[in-house]
């Protein structure tokens, strides 16, 4: 008789199970009876009257994400493909509307986002899509928003996350930025050059300078040497025009002296015969008169005739 009992006990076991029933953190569950929507649960443990109640379905309330791909033309006649990331979520309190008033959430939303980005895109030229892309996320939500509040979703965020034109486009784009960098190097470049040729002008006048003040030192010290030399011939009796032509003609031959040291020197003095020094000495003695005698005619000047009274 024990053993008669023992299915109905099995079965009843069963039963009592089936009452209970857990629903996960972060998610809601959908009870029907008879067909007829009955309750919403929460997360925890729940019971429900076995064979007349049914989980009809559980949404999850954990923030989603749906990547939709758009191609589109731009104002300027550029095709380009845009991905659009949305994240959504179930609105706690309106998991009926979320459950029972569409039947697909993501065929719906991404509806909507091919509606407003093949609105706006088609408004902007392809450089403005680049920099205006958070402008297209904008008005994205706010479409979607305004659209799926009704249906129990709320719409976190929208982010454009990739904008893709056409690869000649691409290609364009490239060699014009490419183009654009070479311009600026070569300007880099010459501003470069002007400067080393403004600065080695520089120092190439400093240089000269220099080298002009040495000339003049040199000169000077020359010449003062000269006159303690005519100082000291003066003093044994060697009036001026001949110190100076005996100066003269001992640095002539110091200068074919040293040039006689220089085994590899190809100068040549000229004149550079024996006669030389001579000449040179008997030019520079009728220079010096000729010098003299024309100063002391400028000095004395001509003579005015007196007018007799």
């Amino acid at each position: 008789m024990s053993f008669f009992f023992i299915p109905f006990l099995v079965i009843g076991l069963l039963v009592l199970l089936a009452a209970f029933f857990t629903v996960k953190q972060q998610s809601a569950a959908i009870i029907e009876r008879f067909g007829k929507f009955q309750s919403i649960r929460q997360s925890g443990l729940h019971l429900k009257i076995p064979l007349i109640d049914r989980i009809s379905g559980r949404l999850s309330l954990k923030i989603q994400q749906l990547d939709v791909l758009i191609e589109t033309k731009t104002l300027d006649d550029v095709f380009v493909r845009l991905k659009v990331s949305v994240q959504f979520k179930v609105i706690k309190t309106k998991v009926y509307d979320a459950f029972y008033k569409l039947d697909y959430p993501h065929d719906q939303i991404t509806s909507y986002v091919f509606d407003v980005v093949r609105a706006e895109v088609p408004k902007m030229k392809l450089d403005d899509v680049f920099v205006k892309k958070d402008d297209i996320a904008i008005a994205v939500k706010s479409e979607l928003n305004q659209a799926m509040m009704d249906y129990g979703y709320d719409i976190i965020k929208t982010l454009v996350t990739d904008i893709d034109p056409d690869p000649q486009v691409k290609e364009a784009m490239n060699r014009i930025n490419a183009s654009e960098r070479e311009k600026i190097a070569a300007q880099f470049e010459g501003d470069a050059a002007r400067i080393l040729i403004v600065e080695k002008a520089k120092a190439e006048a400093e240089s000269k300078r220099l080298q002009g003040q040495g000339i003049a030192d040199q000169r000077r010290e020359i010449a003062r040497g000269l006159e303690e030399s005519v100082e000291v011939l003066n003093k044994v009796g060697i009036n001026s025009q001949e110190a100076s032509a005996l100066i003269v003609v001992t640095q002539h031959y110091d200068t074919l002296q040293s040039i006689g040291q220089e085994t590899n020197s190809n100068l040549i003095l000229l004149p550079n015969s024996p006669q030389a020094g001579s000449n040179m000495l008997n030019d520079m003695v009728a220079s010096f008169t000729a010098s003299n005698q024309i100063g002391e005619a400028m000095k004395n000047g001509p003579k005015k005739a007196v007018p007799k009274k």
